[in-house]
């Protein structure tokens, strides 16, 4: 059975770049546009991982991490953070709310998919 990834970005265009490189690896993708929509879109079903921005309108990166991380169904689920930001703060603060990685965008398919890799559990 494939995988599911939730995707949450304010940019369609990324979440459209990151969905394709998912979906040609075999895993499922569910689309969403900032936290306040992805945390609309958990409802109970089994997640296995989760790309999330960290800037974005409504309810940002962080702040969605630590709403995740509250909920009894997804508090394990592994959250890779996809992001413009590279200071060692912004991502000590990522680590804190509990993101397991941090990729810098632009990136390379092939690096997101290694990193979601390395996170899923079989």
């Amino acid at each position: 059975m494939a995988k599911t990834i939730l995707v949450i970005d304010d940019s369609a265009s990324v979440r459209q770049v990151v969905g394709i490189t998912l979906k040609k690896a075999g895993y499922e993708v569910i689309e969403a546009s900032d936290g306040k929509d992805a945390l609309g879109k958990l409802t109970g079903q089994k997640i296995h991982l989760m790309i999330c921005d960290v800037n974005m309108p409504n309810m940002d990166g962080i702040s969605f991490l630590k709403a995740v991380k509250q909920q009894a169904n997804y508090r394990f689920t592994p959250i890779i953070m996809l992001t413009t930001e590279s200071q060692e703060a912004k991502k000590q603060e990522g680590r804190a709310a509990g993101a397991k990685a941090w990729v810098v965008k632009p990136f390379k398919p092939e690096q997101m998919l290694e990193a979601v890799a390395k996170l899923i559990l079989p």
